[in-house]
Protein backbone atom coordinates (compact mmCIF):
# COMPACT_ATOMS: atom_id res chain seq x y z
CA UNK A 1 0.00 0.00 0.00
CA UNK A 2 2.22 2.90 -1.41
CA UNK A 3 1.52 6.15 0.34
CA UNK A 4 0.08 8.87 -2.00
CA UNK A 5 2.49 11.04 -0.97
CA UNK A 6 5.56 9.15 -2.05
CA UNK A 7 6.29 10.67 -5.39
CA UNK A 8 6.62 14.16 -3.47
CA UNK A 9 8.92 12.94 -1.08
CA UNK A 10 11.01 10.93 -3.40
CA UNK A 11 11.54 14.11 -5.04
CA UNK A 12 12.13 15.90 -2.03
CA UNK A 13 15.09 13.43 -1.23
CA UNK A 14 16.64 13.56 -4.62
CA UNK A 15 16.71 17.51 -3.98
CA UNK A 16 17.91 17.19 -0.47
CA UNK A 17 21.02 14.72 -1.54
CA UNK A 18 21.95 16.66 -4.75
CA UNK A 19 21.73 20.11 -2.50
CA UNK A 20 22.79 19.18 0.86
CA UNK A 21 24.65 15.37 1.03
CA UNK A 22 23.78 12.24 1.78
CA UNK A 23 24.06 12.94 5.61
CA UNK A 24 20.90 15.81 5.29
CA UNK A 25 19.21 13.24 2.43
CA UNK A 26 19.07 10.53 5.03
CA UNK A 27 18.36 12.86 7.96
CA UNK A 28 15.33 14.14 5.70
CA UNK A 29 14.24 10.63 5.12
CA UNK A 30 14.20 9.66 9.16
CA UNK A 31 12.17 12.86 9.95
CA UNK A 32 9.82 11.56 6.81
CA UNK A 33 9.39 8.26 8.95
CA UNK A 34 8.95 10.11 12.15
CA UNK A 35 6.36 11.98 10.77
CA UNK A 36 4.51 8.69 9.84
CA UNK A 37 4.75 6.93 13.02
CA UNK A 38 2.88 9.59 14.85
CA UNK A 39 0.51 10.98 12.95
CA UNK A 40 -2.08 11.54 15.47
CA UNK A 41 -5.79 9.35 15.11
CA UNK A 42 -8.42 10.10 17.74
CA UNK A 43 -11.43 8.14 17.81
CA UNK A 44 -14.26 8.99 20.05
CA UNK A 45 -16.74 6.19 21.17
CA UNK A 46 -20.09 7.31 22.75
CA UNK A 47 -23.48 5.90 23.98
CA UNK A 48 -25.68 5.43 26.92
CA UNK A 49 -24.35 3.45 29.76
CA UNK A 50 -24.39 -0.02 29.61
CA UNK A 51 -24.32 0.50 25.63
CA UNK A 52 -20.59 -1.46 24.93
CA UNK A 53 -18.63 1.39 24.99
CA UNK A 54 -15.83 0.02 26.98
CA UNK A 55 -15.48 -3.45 25.55
CA UNK A 56 -15.42 -2.23 22.16
CA UNK A 57 -12.23 0.46 23.36
CA UNK A 58 -10.83 -2.32 25.20
CA UNK A 59 -11.27 -5.22 22.16
CA UNK A 60 -9.63 -2.74 19.23
CA UNK A 61 -7.09 -2.20 21.43
CA UNK A 62 -6.36 -5.97 21.85
CA UNK A 63 -6.89 -5.88 26.03
CA UNK A 64 -9.20 -8.09 27.95
CA UNK A 65 -11.68 -6.66 29.92
CA UNK A 66 -9.81 -7.63 33.01
CA UNK A 67 -6.56 -5.95 32.50
CA UNK A 68 -7.71 -3.02 35.47
CA UNK A 69 -4.52 -1.32 35.16
CA UNK A 70 -4.94 -0.79 30.81
CA UNK A 71 -8.26 -1.64 29.88
CA UNK A 72 -11.41 0.46 30.24
CA UNK A 73 -13.71 -0.19 33.05
CA UNK A 74 -16.86 -2.15 31.85
CA UNK A 75 -20.13 -2.84 33.84
CA UNK A 76 -23.89 -2.44 33.56
CA UNK A 77 -23.78 0.49 35.39
CA UNK A 78 -22.24 3.78 33.75
CA UNK A 79 -18.47 3.44 34.17
CA UNK A 80 -17.68 6.56 32.31
CA UNK A 81 -17.84 9.73 33.96
CA UNK A 82 -15.23 11.81 32.20
CA UNK A 83 -14.07 12.27 28.57
CA UNK A 84 -10.92 9.35 29.17
CA UNK A 85 -8.10 8.45 26.60
CA UNK A 86 -7.00 4.80 25.71
CA UNK A 87 -3.76 4.89 23.83
CA UNK A 88 -3.59 1.76 21.72
CA UNK A 89 -0.69 0.06 23.95
CA UNK A 90 1.50 -0.62 20.41
CA UNK A 91 0.35 2.65 18.46
CA UNK A 92 0.40 5.39 20.89
CA UNK A 93 -0.81 8.11 18.21
CA UNK A 94 -3.97 6.05 17.38
CA UNK A 95 -6.03 6.99 20.65
CA UNK A 96 -9.77 6.19 21.42
CA UNK A 97 -11.38 8.23 24.11
CA UNK A 98 -14.43 6.46 25.91
CA UNK A 99 -17.19 9.32 26.34
CA UNK A 100 -19.62 10.02 28.92
CA UNK A 101 -23.05 8.48 27.74
CA UNK A 102 -25.00 11.66 25.92
CA UNK A 103 -28.08 13.08 28.09
CA UNK A 104 -26.38 12.56 31.93
CA UNK A 105 -26.46 15.04 34.56
CA UNK A 106 -22.92 16.09 34.11
CA UNK A 107 -23.51 15.84 29.77
CA UNK A 108 -26.60 17.15 28.59
CA UNK A 109 -27.55 16.61 24.66
CA UNK A 110 -27.50 20.46 24.42
CA UNK A 111 -23.42 20.89 25.71
CA UNK A 112 -22.46 17.51 24.87
CA UNK A 113 -20.27 18.51 22.03
CA UNK A 114 -18.51 21.56 23.44
CA UNK A 115 -18.24 19.59 26.82
CA UNK A 116 -16.29 16.67 25.03
CA UNK A 117 -14.25 19.20 22.98
CA UNK A 118 -15.58 17.98 19.96
CA UNK A 119 -12.54 19.36 17.44
CA UNK A 120 -10.13 17.09 18.87
CA UNK A 121 -11.88 14.08 17.42
CA UNK A 122 -10.96 12.39 13.82
CA UNK A 123 -14.67 10.59 14.03
CA UNK A 124 -17.40 9.23 16.55
CA UNK A 125 -18.46 6.17 16.79
CA UNK A 126 -22.12 6.24 18.34
CA UNK A 127 -22.71 2.43 20.03
CA UNK A 128 -26.20 1.28 21.00
CA UNK A 129 -26.91 -2.34 22.51
CA UNK A 130 -30.66 -2.36 21.16
CA UNK A 131 -32.63 0.60 19.28
CA UNK A 132 -30.77 4.51 19.31
CA UNK A 133 -32.33 6.92 21.11
CA UNK A 134 -33.08 10.39 20.61
CA UNK A 135 -30.08 11.64 22.19
CA UNK A 136 -27.73 9.31 19.93
CA UNK A 137 -29.95 11.13 17.02
CA UNK A 138 -29.62 14.41 18.52
CA UNK A 139 -25.51 13.80 18.56
CA UNK A 140 -25.13 12.67 15.04
CA UNK A 141 -27.21 15.94 13.41
CA UNK A 142 -24.67 17.72 15.17
CA UNK A 143 -21.64 15.71 14.28
CA UNK A 144 -23.37 16.06 10.87
CA UNK A 145 -23.65 20.11 11.21
CA UNK A 146 -20.05 20.32 11.74
CA UNK A 147 -18.68 18.16 8.80
CA UNK A 148 -17.26 15.03 10.96
CA UNK A 149 -18.07 11.41 10.31
CA UNK A 150 -19.88 9.20 12.78
CA UNK A 151 -21.09 5.41 12.61
CA UNK A 152 -23.76 3.54 14.21
CA UNK A 153 -22.43 0.32 15.84
CA UNK A 154 -25.13 -1.82 17.06
CA UNK A 155 -23.51 -3.69 19.93
CA UNK A 156 -24.05 -7.16 21.47
CA UNK A 157 -25.26 -8.93 18.70
CA UNK A 158 -23.71 -12.34 19.13
CA UNK A 159 -26.27 -11.83 22.57
CA UNK A 160 -29.08 -11.23 20.44
CA UNK A 161 -28.24 -14.05 17.91
CA UNK A 162 -28.10 -16.71 20.77
CA UNK A 163 -31.52 -15.17 22.14
CA UNK A 164 -33.34 -16.11 18.94
CA UNK A 165 -31.73 -18.85 18.14
CA UNK A 166 -32.89 -20.40 21.62
CA UNK A 167 -36.51 -19.36 20.89
CA UNK A 168 -36.98 -19.41 17.26
CA UNK A 169 -35.32 -23.22 17.25
CA UNK A 170 -35.11 -25.10 14.11
CA UNK A 171 -36.82 -21.77 12.29
CA UNK A 172 -33.78 -19.86 12.45
CA UNK A 173 -32.06 -18.02 10.56
CA UNK A 174 -28.97 -16.46 11.11
CA UNK A 175 -28.94 -13.83 7.94
CA UNK A 176 -32.31 -12.86 8.09
CA UNK A 177 -32.12 -12.01 11.62
CA UNK A 178 -29.04 -9.96 11.14
CA UNK A 179 -30.96 -8.10 8.38
CA UNK A 180 -33.90 -7.57 10.54
CA UNK A 181 -32.17 -6.29 13.31
CA UNK A 182 -30.09 -3.56 10.71
CA UNK A 183 -33.51 -2.69 8.99
CA UNK A 184 -35.12 -1.78 12.45
CA UNK A 185 -32.00 0.47 13.25
CA UNK A 186 -31.87 1.82 10.32
CA UNK A 187 -35.65 2.64 10.11
CA UNK A 188 -35.69 4.66 13.32
CA UNK A 189 -32.97 6.70 12.11
CA UNK A 190 -34.52 7.73 8.80
CA UNK A 191 -36.06 11.07 8.37
CA UNK A 192 -33.35 12.23 11.51
CA UNK A 193 -30.06 11.38 9.95
CA UNK A 194 -29.23 11.25 6.05
CA UNK A 195 -28.23 8.23 4.91
CA UNK A 196 -28.26 6.48 7.83
CA UNK A 197 -25.34 3.27 8.69
CA UNK A 198 -25.54 1.09 11.09
CA UNK A 199 -22.87 -1.67 11.42
CA UNK A 200 -23.55 -4.99 13.68
CA UNK A 201 -21.04 -5.62 16.18
CA UNK A 202 -19.62 -8.10 18.77
CA UNK A 203 -16.45 -7.18 20.80
CA UNK A 204 -15.90 -10.25 21.43
CA UNK A 205 -15.95 -11.62 18.01
CA UNK A 206 -15.16 -8.71 15.94
CA UNK A 207 -13.83 -11.01 12.88
CA UNK A 208 -17.96 -11.64 12.67
CA UNK A 209 -20.84 -9.59 11.80
CA UNK A 210 -20.04 -6.02 10.70
CA UNK A 211 -16.89 -4.91 12.10
CA UNK A 212 -14.84 -6.00 9.33
CA UNK A 213 -17.11 -3.87 7.11
CA UNK A 214 -17.08 -1.22 8.88
CA UNK A 215 -13.39 -1.46 9.13
CA UNK A 216 -13.49 -0.87 5.27
CA UNK A 217 -15.51 2.16 5.64
CA UNK A 218 -13.25 3.70 7.72
CA UNK A 219 -10.37 2.96 5.29
CA UNK A 220 -12.15 4.55 2.77
CA UNK A 221 -12.95 7.88 4.56
CA UNK A 222 -10.08 8.64 6.33
CA UNK A 223 -7.93 10.93 5.23
CA UNK A 224 -4.67 9.32 3.16
CA UNK A 225 -2.26 10.53 5.75
CA UNK A 226 -4.63 8.98 9.00
CA UNK A 227 -5.67 5.69 7.02
CA UNK A 228 -2.57 3.94 7.95
CA UNK A 229 -2.32 4.97 11.40
CA UNK A 230 -5.68 3.41 11.91
CA UNK A 231 -4.57 0.25 9.50
CA UNK A 232 -1.39 -0.39 11.75
CA UNK A 233 -3.09 -0.25 15.24
CA UNK A 234 -6.07 -2.65 14.50
CA UNK A 235 -6.49 -6.11 15.69
CA UNK A 236 -5.66 -8.98 13.90
CA UNK A 237 -9.29 -10.06 13.02
CA UNK A 238 -8.72 -11.30 9.39
CA UNK A 239 -5.57 -12.92 6.90
CA UNK A 240 -6.74 -9.26 4.67
CA UNK A 241 -5.78 -7.11 7.52
CA UNK A 242 -2.31 -8.70 7.62
CA UNK A 243 -2.15 -8.73 4.03
CA UNK A 244 -2.63 -5.06 4.56
CA UNK A 245 -0.16 -4.12 6.83
CA UNK A 246 2.18 -6.34 5.20
CA UNK A 247 1.82 -4.24 2.23
CA UNK A 248 1.95 -0.42 4.36
CA UNK A 249 4.95 -2.02 6.56
CA UNK A 250 6.46 -2.85 2.95
CA UNK A 251 5.64 0.75 1.37
CA UNK A 252 8.09 2.62 4.03
CA UNK A 253 11.24 -0.39 3.33
CA UNK A 254 12.65 1.44 0.19
CA UNK A 255 13.05 4.83 2.38
CA UNK A 256 14.84 2.23 5.59
CA UNK A 257 17.40 1.00 2.39
CA UNK A 258 18.07 4.42 0.88
CA UNK A 259 19.22 5.39 4.02
CA UNK A 260 21.16 2.80 4.48
CA UNK A 261 22.82 3.32 0.78
CA UNK A 262 23.14 6.98 2.42
CA UNK A 263 24.74 5.55 5.07
CA UNK A 264 27.04 3.54 2.82
CA UNK A 265 28.47 6.64 1.36
CA UNK A 266 30.90 7.65 4.44
CA UNK A 267 34.27 5.74 3.88
CA UNK A 268 34.69 3.86 7.10
CA UNK A 269 34.89 0.02 7.35
CA UNK A 270 31.84 -1.33 9.29
CA UNK A 271 30.35 1.94 10.34
CA UNK A 272 27.08 1.36 7.50
CA UNK A 273 27.24 -2.83 9.01
CA UNK A 274 26.80 -1.58 12.41
CA UNK A 275 23.95 1.14 11.26
CA UNK A 276 22.18 -1.11 9.70
CA UNK A 277 22.10 -3.38 12.06
CA UNK A 278 20.63 -1.21 14.81
CA UNK A 279 17.89 0.39 12.14
CA UNK A 280 17.15 -3.33 11.53
CA UNK A 281 16.18 -4.54 15.43
CA UNK A 282 14.16 -1.05 15.77
CA UNK A 283 12.12 -2.03 12.43
CA UNK A 284 11.66 -5.82 12.87
CA UNK A 285 10.57 -5.05 16.75
CA UNK A 286 8.08 -2.35 15.46
CA UNK A 287 6.30 -5.67 12.58
CA UNK A 288 6.70 -8.14 15.77
CA UNK A 289 4.63 -5.13 17.62
CA UNK A 290 2.52 -4.30 14.09
CA UNK A 291 1.66 -8.18 13.58
CA UNK A 292 0.27 -8.73 17.77
CA UNK A 293 3.73 -11.18 18.20
CA UNK A 294 5.65 -9.21 20.69
CA UNK A 295 5.47 -11.21 24.25
CA UNK A 296 2.72 -8.43 25.73
CA UNK A 297 0.47 -8.87 22.72
CA UNK A 298 0.38 -12.82 22.51
CA UNK A 299 -0.04 -12.93 26.54
CA UNK A 300 -3.30 -10.35 25.71
CA UNK A 301 -4.36 -12.50 23.06
CA UNK A 302 -3.40 -16.00 25.21
CA UNK A 303 -5.43 -14.65 28.35
CA UNK A 304 -8.53 -13.43 25.53
CA UNK A 305 -8.92 -17.04 24.17
CA UNK A 306 -8.32 -18.96 26.91
CA UNK A 307 -5.24 -20.80 26.01
CA UNK A 308 -1.88 -21.45 27.05
CA UNK A 309 0.85 -18.79 25.69
CA UNK A 310 3.21 -21.52 24.99
CA UNK A 311 -0.05 -23.14 22.34
CA UNK A 312 0.09 -19.60 20.29
CA UNK A 313 3.98 -20.04 20.41
CA UNK A 314 3.52 -23.30 18.73
CA UNK A 315 2.18 -22.44 15.64
CA UNK A 316 5.32 -20.00 14.72
CA UNK A 317 7.74 -21.33 12.62
CA UNK A 318 10.00 -18.43 12.00
CA UNK A 319 13.75 -18.27 13.39
CA UNK A 320 12.42 -14.92 15.08
CA UNK A 321 9.57 -16.93 16.71
CA UNK A 322 9.21 -16.35 20.63
CA UNK A 323 12.31 -14.38 20.85
CA UNK A 324 13.59 -11.39 22.19
CA UNK A 325 15.09 -9.02 18.81
CA UNK A 326 18.43 -7.95 19.37
CA UNK A 327 21.30 -7.76 16.84
CA UNK A 328 22.74 -10.59 17.50
CA UNK A 329 19.79 -12.73 16.79
CA UNK A 330 19.36 -10.55 13.55
CA UNK A 331 22.85 -11.19 12.59
CA UNK A 332 22.73 -15.03 13.52
CA UNK A 333 19.57 -15.45 10.78
CA UNK A 334 21.41 -13.15 8.03
CA UNK A 335 24.39 -14.90 8.24
CA UNK A 336 22.52 -18.62 7.48
CA UNK A 337 21.90 -16.54 4.18
CA UNK A 338 24.86 -16.71 1.34
CA UNK A 339 23.25 -14.09 -0.51
CA UNK A 340 23.92 -12.12 2.07
CA UNK A 341 27.23 -12.57 3.21
CA UNK A 342 28.12 -12.50 -0.44
CA UNK A 343 25.91 -8.68 -0.79
CA UNK A 344 28.03 -7.47 2.34
CA UNK A 345 31.35 -9.06 1.27
CA UNK A 346 30.84 -7.34 -1.93
CA UNK A 347 29.69 -3.68 -0.45
CA UNK A 348 33.11 -3.84 2.18
CA UNK A 349 35.27 -5.13 -0.55
CA UNK A 350 34.29 -2.01 -2.90
CA UNK A 351 35.15 0.39 -0.38
CA UNK A 352 38.66 0.31 -1.74
CA UNK A 353 37.80 0.40 -5.48
CA UNK A 354 38.78 3.60 -7.10
CA UNK A 355 36.00 6.50 -8.24
CA UNK A 356 33.45 3.32 -8.59
CA UNK A 357 33.72 2.18 -4.38
CA UNK A 358 31.64 4.29 -3.01
CA UNK A 359 28.68 4.23 -5.57
CA UNK A 360 28.91 0.45 -5.78
CA UNK A 361 29.21 0.00 -1.70
CA UNK A 362 25.87 2.14 -1.76
CA UNK A 363 24.33 0.31 -4.05
CA UNK A 364 24.80 -2.94 -2.48
CA UNK A 365 23.48 -1.93 0.94
CA UNK A 366 20.26 -1.05 -0.68
CA UNK A 367 19.92 -4.18 -2.11
CA UNK A 368 21.01 -6.07 1.42
CA UNK A 369 18.84 -4.10 3.70
CA UNK A 370 16.06 -4.14 0.85
CA UNK A 371 16.03 -7.83 1.00
CA UNK A 372 16.94 -8.23 4.50
CA UNK A 373 13.87 -6.03 5.88
CA UNK A 374 11.77 -8.11 3.05
CA UNK A 375 12.44 -11.49 4.47
CA UNK A 376 12.01 -10.27 8.03
CA UNK A 377 8.78 -8.84 6.96
CA UNK A 378 7.52 -12.56 5.34
CA UNK A 379 8.87 -14.28 8.33
CA UNK A 380 6.44 -11.89 10.81
CA UNK A 381 3.26 -11.61 8.67
CA UNK A 382 3.03 -15.73 8.15
CA UNK A 383 3.83 -15.73 11.78
CA UNK A 384 0.96 -13.71 12.46
CA UNK A 385 -1.54 -15.56 9.67
CA UNK A 386 -0.85 -18.70 11.83
CA UNK A 387 -1.95 -17.45 15.19
CA UNK A 388 -4.70 -15.92 13.42
CA UNK A 389 -5.58 -19.49 12.21
CA UNK A 390 -4.77 -20.60 15.30
CA UNK A 391 -7.15 -18.15 17.45
CA UNK A 392 -10.22 -18.30 14.88
CA UNK A 393 -10.47 -22.34 15.24
CA UNK A 394 -10.46 -21.62 19.44
CA UNK A 395 -13.15 -19.18 18.53
CA UNK A 396 -15.20 -21.15 16.19
CA UNK A 397 -15.87 -23.53 19.01
CA UNK A 398 -17.58 -21.30 21.17
CA UNK A 399 -19.67 -20.35 18.38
Amino acid sequence: MDNPHDDEQIAEIKKELQTNGCVSAAAKIQTYLDELDNIQLNIAVTGESGSGKSTLVNAFRGIHNSETKKAAPTGVKETTIKVTPYPHPNYPNVTLWDLPGIGTTKFPADKYLKLVEFKRFDFFIIISADRFRENDVKLAQEIQKMGKKFYFVRSKIDHNIRDEEESQGSEFNEEETLKEIREDCIQGLKGCVQSPKVFLVSSCKLHLYDFPLLEKTFQEELPAQKRDALLLALPNISREIIIKKKEALQARIKYLATMSALGAAVPVPGLSFAADMAMMVTTIRKYQATFGLDSESLQRLAQTVGKPLDELRSVMTSPLAGKEINKDLIIKILCSSVAFLSLMTAEEGSRFIPFFGIPAAMGLSFVSTYQSLNMFLDMLAEDAQKVLGLNLSMISHWV
